[in-house]
Parts: structure tokens; sequence; C-alpha cells
């Protein structure tokens, strides 16, 4: 699903090259859930934008499903990241004047056939909120901000879902209801990337580790599962 080989991301600033990633080479096989950890600035950030097309690698290759992404321009990036990966960030970027039903069928696609309203509405009724469908995003708790925010990231049936510290903002509940999502994706044969600063205790999903310090890989480790809740 995911091949990085010698990837390297520097930025130039008016103190000079920032170095964000470093030469990084990894395999994310198809229906794999990888946690992504490591302090502030060590690159997380910066390995899910060149993942997810948001941004190209200074040096090497980034290829996701198939697609090198390096390769395709701006307009093939935005509809191959809108037809292929689901997006989870941790402020949620919801639009504040459309409903919860409407910031999901956003998502659809220009193409789209069929009844994109009553998809978006299914979608929201298994994730608890079917009450909600017409309130708006300041109507809503945090962690149910974050459920819509991830039903959108569902809506296109995508096998790969990105997610930058989802539970970031959320307390201990919400954000083992979200990491429960995520991990109900992931039994159904999709492939998660999550990047996150948290501890995770167990619960049924298999999962890899991989640890970034000064935008290279420190450690990749692997264990029997993938949190429900957040410690």
């Amino acid at each position: 699903m995911i091949h990085l080989e010698n990837a390297s991301k520097t930025y130039q600033t008016a103190d000079g090259p920032v170095h964000a990633l470093a030469e990084i080479s990894m395999d994310v096989p198809p229906g794999e859930f990888v946690v992504v950890r490591g302090p502030s600035g060590s690159g997380k950030s910066t390995l899910l934008t060149l993942v997810g097309g948001l941004s190209r690698p200074s040096s090497g290759r980034v290829i996701v499903a198939g697609e090198d992404l390096r390769l395709l321009n701006a307009s093939a990036r935005a509809r191959f990241r809108a037809e292929r990966i689901g997006f989870v960030f941790q402020t949620f970027h919801l639009v504040p004047y459309l409903t919860v039903v409407e910031n999901v069928a956003v998502a659809a696609l220009p193409d789209s056939k069929g009844a994109v309203r009553r998809r978006a509405s299914a979608l929201l009724e298994e994730f608890g909120l079917g009450h909600r469908l017409n309130h708006r995003p300041a109507e809503l708790s945090t962690g149910e901000c974050q459920r819509v925010a991830i039903a959108r990231a569902m809506f296109n049936r995508p096998k790969l879902i990105l997610a930058d510290e989802p539970t970031g903002n959320l307390d201990s509940d919400n954000a083992g209801t979200v990491l429960t999502l995520l991990a109900d994706f992931h039994r159904l044969g999709g492939t998660v990337l999550l990047v996150t600063h948290q501890e995770f205790s167990p619960g049924d999903a298999q999962q890899r580790t991989v640890t970034l310090r000064e935008g290279r890989i420190e450690s990749a480790t692997t264990s029997a599962s993938v949190s429900r809740s957040c410690r």
C-alpha cells in the first residue's frame, strides 16, 4: 500500500534549510495498522503529508497504492487523495456553516452517482450521530466533531486512512471511541497510518509502531494489538 524509498523533505526558511525527513525507507502492506510516534519536530506530520500527497519529497520516492506521487501534478494528486485516502486531523476541519450530514457529504467525488445524502446519513447513524444530522459543528461536542470527521474520511470507501493526532483534543472516553472506529476500519481490511504521541492499552488488532527522531526512523516494533482506549 505504501512504499517510501530514501524519501527526504527539506524546507527552506529564512534561517536556512530545515531537514524534516532524512532518507526514510519503509513499507506498509495493505491491511496493516501502523502507529508513528516521536517527539515534536521528529517528522511525524511531514511523513503523513508526503504519504497523503499533500507535499512532494525533496528527494526519494513515495509510492502509494501503486502511484508514484512525485510524478503526479497537483490536480492528479488531489483526485488521487479524494479517491484513495481518508484524512483525519486533530482539529477536525469541519465547515462551520454546513450541517453534520452536509459536512460528510461534501467528500463525495464530483462524478458521484446515487444518493449521497442517504449514504452520509447511514454512515453517521453507524457512528451514533443519527440524532445530529442537521446540527452544525458549533452545536457538537469535540468527540462528536471528530466522529463526523472520521465519517467524512470514510465516505468514499478509501483503502487507506491517514490520521494525524486524532485524539489530541479528546478526553479518554472520546479518544477510545475514535480509536475503536479506526480499529473497526482496519478489521474490515483498511490500512491505517496513525500519528500520535500517546500510549495505548491493548485491543484486538495487530499494530506496528514506528518511532521517528530528528527525521529518521529510530525503531520499529510489532505488537499484538492496537488500542480501543487511551491512557
